[in-house]
């Protein structure tokens, strides 16, 4: 390359030919025979793609402006030709998330530093009004050009291509949202908490975050009105959780042992049906 040390850079060509069959092959012949090489050819119809030389030396599909060579400008030059006509935009109908080959086209750019960008607009429609070929553009910016957009260059190729399609990127899936963990509640912490706020003043709460998950698994069970979930384990709260001992889904408790003051088997039970954990 003559100009290593300016950006790197795409250009994109069309080959003015058919797509699909053997065209890559024989387009590629008829590309060496008469020397105008790309570093690289593609077939938007088969995703098959062509390599004539290493990415970071020069290829022959361009004229000179003047003096300067402008198949070497750049760190590198890129030249893609892809199978098709500039009047009908190869990208019409081509869906680049299925295409493979073409996406290691746009790693292996990308790789030599390419900025997915286009620094003299997009590809213009053909035929159409000639685009403004800046030698100021070419060479001080780098990212991808069309034919078109090339000083010292008359061919208007490769037509409307759309840019979305041609840098395609993929998507990395969604990360699954994190499952929010579930509330502990401590068996041993609401039977301090029943001990405590039972002969206090209403309101008072020990453990008030824990003793209110066990309050809306109550009022969800229809054993606690709702005005009484507020962290307080009064007499209320006592009231409903007997009433859950004693019921079939609670254990069948009875006696002594349906007093209100959550044991760790009917505080299970609970947690299994209103998504918390229960622990000692």
């Amino acid at each position: 390359m003559d100009t290593p040390g300016n950006p790197p850079r795409v250009v994109h060509h069309t080959t003015e030919s058919p797509a699909g069959g053997k065209y890559l092959e024989s387009v590629g012949s008829y590309l060496i025979r008469v020397a105008s090489e790309p570093q690289l050819i593609y077939c938007p119809v088969t995703d098959r793609v062509g390599q004539f030389g290493p990415l970071n030396q020069s290829g022959r599909a361009l004229r000179n402006d003047g003096s300067r060579r402008t198949n070497r400008e750049g760190r590198v030059c890129i030249q893609i030709e892809v199978l098709g006509y500039a009047k009908s935009p190869w990208t019409n109908g081509w869906d680049p998330a299925k295409k493979p080959g073409w996406q290691k086209i746009l790693a292996a750019c990308r790789s030599w530093g390419v900025p997915d960008t286009w620094p003299a607009g997009p590809p213009a429609k053909y035929p159409g009004v000639d685009k403004a070929r800046s030698r100021s553009v070419w060479q001080s910016k780098g990212g991808h050009f069309s034919h078109g957009d090339v000083p010292g260059n008359d061919h208007k190729d490769p037509g409307a291509i759309s840019t979305v399609k041609v840098l395609y990127k993929k998507t990395a899936p969604a990360d699954p949202k994190p499952t929010p963990a579930k509330p502990k509640v401590s068996v041993s912490h609401l039977a301090a908490a029943a001990r405590a706020d039972v002969p206090a003043a209403d309101g008072h709460t020990t453990y008030k975050t824990e003793v209110k998950v066990v309050e809306n698994a109550l009022v969800a069970e229809g054993l606690l009105a709702a005005k009484y979930a507020d962290g307080s384990f009064g007499s209320k709260t006592v009231t409903a959780y007997a009433a859950w001992q004693r019921s079939k889904a609670g254990g069948s408790y009875t006696g002594k042992d349906a007093d209100g003051i959550p044991g760790l088997t009917s505080l299970k039970r609970l947690a299994a049906r209103h998504s918390f954990t229960a622990v000692a």
